[in-house]
């Protein structure tokens, strides 16, 4: 998949039109949509094309649980359109996005679906709103978050990895703790793929990692409680944003700071402040940013403009 051109004039247009619309205005699935179900899928497939020579496939595995459908709602109504357009202007010229809605598996009756990689504006809208919030959900002991992971480490194709050993971007929304194993139980029902044994979380993140650079976002410092469990699984690729809010210009800046198409931080953020950014929110991206950015050595001088400096 992910043929087509992008356009983010339609984009623009596509959420513009639902902006005052309700949540259920918008997701209008009350059970998983018969195209995201995952069970029998072998493989979802990110591929180069006359349109896009380069694709970068890019995937966004979204807790849909309780006030983390906030989220998908942000990106279906507002912000989704800024984070293609942070990618294109900083040079990756050929994403392909897929969407993931992740629940709880003990609990929850959609707890994994999957769409499909794609780069027209209609095509993502299209997976990000079929996409199935269950009102309530998750069971507040954590989330099957493995499983998605586990999908994208095994049942994802990707020219970029195949072709030019590449790996693309896995980023996680969520507000939970992992479950320590990938159940076979669990898999065989949902996926129709039998494991023979469970699988540790250590090694489902080893083997994605192998393909994508793996983030988890957590939405806001209030829900930071889990940071020290996921570091201890995805270390620095543990981003603690300070609002939802910021969730697609810090995965794009993730993606430029990765991918070398920025210099440092210092550069990303004068970048996201000459593209009409809000100051604090820019001064948040960096905050959240910046210890990762140091990793690669981008965390630049420290010199953030001091309009975009917390007022604390």
């Amino acid at each position: 998949m992910g043929y087509g051109r992008y356009s983010y004039t339609a984009h623009q247009q596509i959420v513009s039109n639902r902006s005052t619309k309700s949540r259920e205005e918008v997701f209008k699935q009350r059970k998983v949509h018969p195209l995201m179900d995952p069970h029998g899928v072998k493989y979802r497939e990110s591929r180069d094309s006359a349109d896009h020579p380069n694709s970068l496939p890019i995937v966004f595995a979204l807790d849909v649980t309780g006030s983390m459908g906030r989220i998908p709602e942000l990106l279906a109504k507002q912000e989704l359109p800024e984070f293609m357009q942070e990618l294109l202007a900083a040079g990756v010229a050929d994403p392909q996005v897929l969407f993931m809605a992740v629940g709880d598996a003990f609990c929850d009756q959609g707890p994994l679906q999957v769409g499909q990689f794609e780069s027209t504006a209609e095509d993502i809208d299209r997976w990000l709103t079929w996409s199935w919030l269950e009102s309530g959900g998750g069971g507040n002991r954590g989330e099957s978050y493995d499983l998605a992971m586990y999908f994208a480490a095994r049942h994802t194709l990707t020219d970029s990895m195949q072709r030019r050993k590449k790996r693309g971007y896995f980023f996680m929304t969520g507000d939970e703790p992992p479950f320590p194993k990938t159940s076979n139980s669990i898999v065989k029902s949902l996926l129709g793929t039998d494991l023979e044994r469970d699988l540790p979380l250590e090694t489902v993140v080893d083997e994605l990692s192998c393909n994508y650079h793996p983030f988890f976002l957590i939405p806001d410092l209030g829900r930071r409680n889990v940071e020290a469990v996921w570091r201890s699984y995805m270390g620095d690729n543990v981003i603690v944003l300070e609002s939802p809010q910021d969730t697609c210009r810090a995965t794009a800046g993730l993606v430029a700071l990765c991918e070398g198409l920025v210099q440092d931080m210092d550069d990303l953020a004068a970048r996201l402040i000459n593209r009409g950014s809000n100051p604090d929110q820019v001064g948040r991206i960096v905050r959240a940013l910046s210890p990762f950015a140091a990793t690669l050595d981008r965390d630049g001088s420290g010199r953030v403009p001091v309009e975009v400096v917390a007022p604390w």
